[in-house]
C-alpha cells in the first residue's frame, strides 16, 4: 500500500465529505478510493470513519489521524516545493473559480500570457457568481469581490472593484435623474441577491467618507452579473455594476451615469485559498500573475475613470509583478 497516497485520499474524502467527490477531484475511480480507505483502516487496525448512505463522520481515531495527515502532507508539499522552485516550473492541474464577468472581460483576454509563462499548468477555470466551497469541491483558489467570512480561508487583495450608478435613457426619460440619496426612494432598481442566502444586497455609497446603505425598491432581482447589466440596459431600473463591465455602454450612451459625485463604496477583489503553512507553487504563480494583470488595469486597481480602459495592449505591457502581500482575513461576500 502506498501510505502517502492513502493519506491524500483519506484527507480528500474528509474534506469533500464524499467518496464520489474525492474520486472526481483526485481523478481516481470511486472503487479505487473505497479500496484505498478499506486497506488503510486494515493497515492501521482501526476504523477511521462511519459511513452511511447519507453522510460520513470521523471516529475519534479518524479525527486524530486526519489532523496528523494534514500536517504530514503539508510538510511533504513544502519540502518538494523547496527543491522544485529553482529547477522546475510549476505544473499540474489548477482549479480556479471566479465571477463570470471578471473571467470573460479581464482574465481570458490575458490568459495567453499566463500559459506562455507556465505551459505545464493545466488550468480549469470555473466562471460563476455562486459561492464555492474550496475544500468540498476540490478548488485551489477563487477570486471574489468583497470580504471573507470563513476564517479558515486566506484572502489576498489583488484589485479593487469600483462601481458606478447608472441607468438606461428609457428609464431616465420616465422617472428622471436622481440627484441625491433621498431621491432614490422615488426610484426603482435592479436588485442583486446572494446565491448563498437569497438576501437582497443593499446599495452602498461613500458619503463624507462614511459608508451609507440604501435599500432599493425593484421590479426584478437577479443573481448573475451579466443578467444584472442586461436588465439595466432594458430599462428595468437603476443599476450599480462594476465600472469595467459597463464602460462601453456608458461611452455609447446606452447607459447614463447618475449622481457622479456620490460614488458606490469600492470593494476589494481578493484571491481566496485555504489556510496552510505553505502555498503551492502553482497557486502562488497564478495569484501573482492575477495581481499583475489587475495592477496593469486602471479600472481594477483604484485608478479608474470613464476615460480609462483595460485593453489587450494593457495586458501586453511588461511591468514587474507586485510582491506577495501578507494574507488578510476579511468578511466574505458572495
Amino acid at each position: 500500500m502506498d501510505r502517502l497516497q492513502a493519506m491524500q485520499v483519506f484527507t480528500r474524502v474528509v474534506d469533500t465529505n464524499s467518496f464520489t467527490r474525492a474520486a472526481e477531484t483526485l481523478d481516481l475511480p470511486r472503487a479505487s478510493v473505497t479500496t484505498i480507505i478499506q486497506n488503510l483502516e486494515s493497515f492501521l487496525g482501526t476504523r477511521l470513519m462511519h459511513r452511511t448512505t447519507r453522510r460520513l463522520s470521523l471516529t475519534p481515531d479518524g479525527a486524530a489521524y486526519y489532523e496528523r495527515c494534514v500536517r504530514i502532507l503539508a510538510d511533504v508539499e513544502e519540502t518538494e516545493a523547496s527543491f522544485q522552485s529553482g529547477n522546475k516550473k510549476p505544473h499540474g492541474k489548477l482549479r480556479v473559480d471566479m465571477p463570470g464577468s471578471l473571467g470573460r472581460l479581464i482574465v481570458i483576454p490575458a490568459l495567453r500570457e499566463f500559459h506562455m509563462r507556465y505551459p505545464d499548468i493545466d488550468l480549469q477555470l470555473g466562471l460563476s457568481d455562486r459561492p464555492v466551497d474550496l475544500l468540498q469541491e476540490g478548488v485551489d483558489c477563487v477570486l471574489r469581490v468583497g470580504a471573507l467570512q470563513d476564517s479558515s480561508l486566506v484572502a489576498r487583495r489583488i484589485g479593487l472593484f469600483e462601481g458606478v450608478t447608472c441607468a438606461a435613457p428609457v428609464y431616465l426619460e420616465r422617472y428622471g435623474k436622481p440627484q441625491s440619496i433621498d431621491d432614490l426612494q422615488e426610484h426603482k432598481a435592479v436588485n442583486y441577491f446572494s446565491s448563498r442566502t437569497g438576501r437582497i444586497l443593499d446599495w452602498t455609497f461613500l458619503v463624507d467618507n462614511k459608508e451609507t446603505e440604501v435599500k432599493m425598491k425593484s421590479m426584478v432581482s437577479v443573481n448573475d452579473a451579466d443578467a444584472y447589466v442586461n436588465c439595466g440596459l432594458e430599462g428595468f431600473g437603476l443599476i450599480q455594476p462594476a465600472l469595467f463591465m459597463v464602460l462601453p455602454h456608458l461611452r455609447s450612451g446606452k447607459l447614463v451615469e447618475v449622481m457622479p459625485d456620490l460614488k458606490p463604496l469600492p470593494m476589494p477583489i481578493s484571491a481566496v485559498y485555504p489556510h496552510s503553512r505553505h502555498l503551492s507553487p502553482k497557486v502562488r504563480v497564478f495569484v501573482d500573475w492575477m495581481a499583475e494583470v489587475f495592477d496593469r488595469c486602471p479600472l481594477l486597481s483604484g485608478r479608474g475613470g470613464l476615460d480609462q480602459t483595460c485593453s489587450k495592449r494593457t495586458f501586453e505591457e511588461k511591468e514587474s509583478a507586485p510582491s506577495l502581500d501578507t494574507p488578510v482575513i476579511s468578511e466574505y461576500v458572495a
